[in-house]
């Protein structure tokens, strides 16, 4: 990439990041983004749509990072629940700035449905026999939201213990819907 276009968008990146940080999505301006970046209007349109691409391209970015990292801490990241649970949270944590940046608000949610969404694409990839089974379906949504909401509700807790107590809690009903 042309290192022009790669300042470009490292700057208009770091614009968003500052006023997503202080403000609402809906509440900033392409005018304010641009004039924060020092480029204009024309510069930034021929880089995205609107700022609700560059959010959701934002998003998307932060949402593959989480699960490279899950998929980097073990070799078959559904297998043993119990340590994706473990995985998830390390994960989080390590993208937190971003995530609570472009994920606060109204937008809160939204990253636990993009997560869900996406594990259960790759675990029915690795599993076929979930694809139809609509108990695991739901039990995987129980586990992977209920994961999502206890990191989100107590980052202010220990996190070892937040780990600890939710691997328990996800080997009680791992037999519920893993069957060897």
């Amino acid at each position: 990439m042309d290192i022009r276009i790669e300042k470009t968008e490292k700057a208009i990146r770091n614009a968003f990041l500052e006023l997503r940080a202080a403000k609402p999505l809906e509440k900033i301006t392409v005018r304010e983004l641009c004039s924060l970046a020092c480029i204009n209007k024309s510069t930034f349109y021929s880089h995205y749509e609107d700022i609700y691409a560059l959010s959701q391209t934002l998003e998307s970015e932060t949402i593959t990072a989480v699960l490279t990292n899950i998929s980097r801490q073990q070799e078959a990241p559904f297998k043993d629940p119990d340590v994706f649970t473990r995985n998830l949270y390390i994960a989080l944590v390590s993208n937190h700035s971003l995530i609570n940046i472009l994920f606060s608000g109204t937008e809160k949610s939204h990253l636990g449905d993009c997560l869900e969404a996406e594990l259960k694409r790759l675990i029915k990839e690795n599993f076929p026999k979930y694809q139809n089974d609509p108990e695991k379906d739901i039990m995987l949504s129980f586990c992977i939201q209920g994961c999502f909401h206890a990191y989100l509700n107590n980052q202010d807790k220990d996190l070892d213990m937040l780990i600890r107590v939710s691997e328990v809690i996800v080997q009680k009903l791992a037999p519920l819907y893993i069957k060897e």
